[in-house]
């Protein structure tokens, strides 16, 4: 596997860690629907978080969460609509969707970690 793969899956392994530390149910990861893919969905108490995940071993070229761009953005939007569409009934209760980055970067041996609650909003 290329080593950007492995960072980026160790990006994800992380930030669910972090998420589930912080209170988050994860309910799945890496769902797709046509061409977009959401890292991770969430959940705590009535907020459903809808996850996307950035790594980087350097910050020279900016931060992790400057990488999420506005055609991703929209993919992401188009794919939430399609998870909670099809998943209504599962839900108890009416949820509040938020859209985090959780941003990561490696610093030496270890990595920091970033969650950005609310990091963009969709219209």
């Amino acid at each position: 596997m290329a080593e950007h793969n492995e960072l980026g899956k160790k990006g994800e392994e992380l930030a669910v860690s972090h998420l589930k530390e912080n209170g988050y149910k994860i309910l799945q990861r890496n769902w797709v629907f046509q061409k977009a893919e959401i890292d991770i969905i969430a959940q705590k108490k009535s907020i459903l978080a809808i996850v996307e995940v950035k790594t980087r071993s350097s910050l020279d070229f900016g931060a992790p969460q400057d990488f999420v761009k506005p055609k991703k953005i929209q993919l992401l939007i188009k794919a939430v609509n399609a998870y909670i569409n099809d998943r209504e009934k599962d839900f108890e209760e009416d949820l509040e969707i938020r859209f985090d980055i959780v941003a990561i970067h490696k610093n030496g041996e270890s990595f920091a970690i970033e969650h950005l609650t609310d990091a963009f909003y969709h219209f």
